[in-house]
């Protein structure tokens, strides 16, 4: 009960319920529309359509609330494993020479289900305010996002995808051959 009164999910709860509430309005709309003078079997399809989007957003509010139900459940459970990474590995930090400016951690932790990290490591000679963006822009799982500034020193991660480096490579390759071709 905790979790569905958490300003979160408060928020998912009020845009869940607008945006069903809004395809409502519009099926209605459509249903208006076929019978008018103007109206065609488009309009009857579409009124048949928002309300399959209206039961959608439904049903992805429950699942989504069933899976942070059992987020919450497993890390009770189970609390001392690292979270995973999606794709059936852990999530480790890539190896950097940075110093760690504070390794304290979150009094509580969060409520998606996510144990609370320690603070991101931050690049020596980083002035304090760009440690600080760093640090706040983290996510959930503890990686940098991807939307703010590398901190300095920091280099990207290297592919480990196989199909991945072939297609780099291959980027590569035709980037040299337009080179060639350009000069």
């Amino acid at each position: 009960m905790r979790l569905l009164l958490s300003p979160k999910w408060m928020a998912w709860h009020v845009l869940t319920l607008g945006a069903m509430v809004t395809c409502g309005f519009l099926a209605v709309w459509q249903w208006g529309r076929a019978g008018s003078a103007m109206g065609s079997a488009l309009n009857i399809g579409y009124g048949l359509q928002w309300p399959l989007f209206a039961i959608f957003f439904g049903v992805m509010w429950w699942r989504f609330l069933r899976l942070e139900v059992a987020g919450l459940r497993e890390q009770e459970a189970g609390g001392d494993e690292p979270p995973a990474d999606g794709h059936g590995g852990t999530v480790t930090a890539p190896a950097t020479t940075t110093t760690t400016a504070t390794t304290a951690t979150a009094a509580e932790p969060e409520l998606s289900g996510v144990p609370a990290q320690p603070a991101a490591p931050v690049a020596a000679g980083v002035p304090a305010a760009a440690a600080a963006t760093a640090e706040t822009a983290a996510t959930s799982s503890g990686r940098p996002s991807p939307f703010t500034a590398r901190p300095a020193g920091v280099s990207a991660p290297r592919a480990t995808d196989p199909q991945l480096r072939a297609y780099n490579e291959e980027l590569a390759r035709l980037a040299a051959r337009q080179e060639e071709t350009s000069s």
